[in-house]
C-alpha cells in the first residue's frame, strides 16, 4: 500500500500514441485501450496499482490514471487534475460528493453509495446497508488503497461495519484475490433487512450474490408494483424477491417467485413474512426456462409478469447468443400473462443495447402469438448514476408491455 501511495504523490508519466483519440478523453471518456498507449519497457513493468500521469502524444497533461497493464483497458482516469494528490482526503472528497446526492434521494441508508466511474472512483462499487458498508474494489488501485478507502467510508457515513466483497469476475483479471472478508467492524449474524418499497427484503451480504441486494431495480419494481395491484404475480429470476415483493406491498393478490438458487427463495420467503405478506407469498425452485414451460403445461396464467433474468450477453463476444436467449424468455414467458395483463423483460447486460434487447424482446412476444403495447422503458435507479460519455454505465434496462 505503501507503494501505491507513492506512485500518487510522485506519479511516472505514461503518452498516448499519436493516432489515439485524446479528444475522446479530453471530454470525459474514462478509459484508454491498450492499443492506445506507448507500451515502453519501462511501462510494461509498472505494477498494476501504479497511479500515473497521462499524457497526448504532443506531451501535454490528460490527468491523472490508474494503470492495469494486462488489460485491454490499460488506463482508468481518476482525476482530470494531472497536479491532484490520490490520497485519503481525495477518497474522502469522493465519498462526501456521492453521499450528498443519495441523502438527496433516499430518506433511509439503503443504496448504491459509489457506482464506480460514474462516480469517480473506477473499479469501486459500494451499496450501503444502514450501518453496513459492502465495498467491491474491482480494480487494482482501490485494492491497494483500500485501508484509506475504508477510513474514507467510515468518517463519512459513520458505517460500523464494512465488508469487502471479492466475487467479481473483474477481480481476476487485475490479478486479485477471490476472498470475501470484513475489513472494518464485526460481520452481520443475520442477513440484515432492507425496506424499499413498502416492503422487507433480506440481504445476505456475506453469502448472497453480488452484495447481497440489488438496489438497482428499485423504480422498476415501484413501476410493476403499480401494474400489479388486485392481480396474480409472477416472479421469475427472483433472486430475493424484488418483484414479487414490491407487488404485494403494493396491493398483489399473491406473488409467485421462481429461482433456481435455494438460499435466494429462502430469504425472499424471510422477506415476505418480514413483510407481513408471507400467506400471500408462494416460492418454486428450479430453472427458469423449464418452469416457464412447466407452468404453461399446466395452463397457469398471471396478471402480471416479470423476468429479471442474469446477464446473458455480458460481452461483445456473447451477444448474439444472449439476445437469443432473452427471445426465449419473452417467447416462454408471454402465454403465461392474462389477456389485459403485464409482460416485464429487464436486461443488465450491457453488451445488448436498448434497441437490440427490445427487438429480442418483442419477437419473443410475437413467436408466442401474442399482440402487444409498450408501455414503459426502465432503467437503473438515480444511486446507479450513467457517466453520458460510456455506454456500459447504461447496462440495465427494462421493459413493461401490456399484452
Amino acid at each position: 500500500m505503501a507503494d501505491a501511495m507513492n506512485s500518487a504523490i510522485d506519479p511516472p508519466i505514461i503518452r498516448l500514441r499519436p493516432k489515439a483519440n485524446a479528444r475522446a478523453i479530453r471530454h470525459g471518456f474514462p478509459w484508454v485501450y491498450a492499443n492506445e498507449l506507448v507500451v515502453d519497457r519501462r511501462t510494461g513493468k509498472l505494477p498494476a496499482w501504479t497511479i500515473a500521469r497521462l499524457q497526448d502524444a504532443d506531451r501535454a497533461d490528460l490527468g491523472l490514471v490508474a494503470l492495469s497493464p494486462g488489460s485491454q483497458i490499460i488506463a482508468r482516469m481518476l482525476d482530470r487534475d494531472a497536479d491532484a494528490r490520490i490520497d485519503g482526503d481525495w477518497l474522502a472528497g469522493k465519498v462526501r460528493r456521492a453521499l450528498a446526492h443519495r441523502d438527496r434521494l433516499y430518506d433511509a441508508p439503503f443504496y448504491r453509495l459509489i457506482h464506480a466511474e460514474a462516480d469517480g472512483l473506477p473499479g469501486v462499487v459500494v451499496d450501503r446497508f444502514g450501518d453496513t458498508l459492502v465495498v467491491q474494489p474491482n480494480a487494482a488501485w482501490a485494492e491497494a488503497l483500500l485501508d484509506p478507502l475504508t477510513e474514507a467510508l467510515r468518517a463519512t457515513t459513520g458505517a460500523t461495519c464494512i465488508v469487502k466483497n471479492a466475487a467479481s469476475r473483474g477481480r481476476a483479471r487485475e490479478g486479485l484475490d477471490d476472498v470475501t472478508k470484513v475489513i472494518l467492524g464485526e460481520a452481520p449474524r443475520a442477513p440484515i433487512p432492507v425496506p424499499m418499497n413498502g416492503a422487507t427484503y433480506m440481504a445476505d451480504i456475506m453469502g448472497g450474490q453480488k452484495t447481497g441486494l440489488f438496489f438497482d431495480q428499485r423504480d422498476n419494481h415501484r413501476f410493476a408494483a403499480g401494474l400489479a395491484r388486485g392481480g396474480r404475480v409472477l416472479d421469475v429470476f427472483s433472486h430475493v424477491g424484488g418483484f414479487g415483493l414490491a407487488c404485494l406491498a403494493a396491493g398483489a393478490e399473491s406473488a409467485l417467485a421462481v429461482d433456481g438458487s435455494a438460499p435466494a427463495l429462502e430469504l425472499a420467503a424471510a422477506g415476505a413474512a418480514a413483510s407481513g405478506h408471507g400467506d400471500r407469498f408462494a416460492t418454486r425452485q428450479g430453472d427458469a426456462f423449464a418452469t416457464l414451460e412447466a407452468l404453461a403445461e399446466e395452463g397457469a396464467q398471471f396478471d402480471t409478469v416479470i423476468c429479471d433474468p442474469p446477464a446473458f450477453a455480458p460481452s461483445k463476444s456473447a451477444r448474439e447468443a444472449g439476445l437469443r436467449a432473452y427471445e426465449r424468455v419473452a417467447r416462454l414467458a408471454a402465454p403465461l400473462v392474462a389477456p389485459g395483463g403485464y409482460l416485464g423483460l429487464c436486461s443488465c447486460s450491457h453488451a445488448a443495447d436498448l434497441a437490440a434487447f427490445r427487438g429480442a424482446s418483442v419477437r419473443g412476444i410475437g413467436r408466442a402469438g401474442r399482440a402487444a403495447q409498450l408501455i414503459h422503458t426502465g432503467f437503473a435507479g438515480p444511486d446507479h448514476p450513467q457517466l453520458p460519455q460510456l455506454a456500459e454505465t447504461g447496462y440495465l434496462k427494462a421493459l413493461f408491455f401490456r399484452l
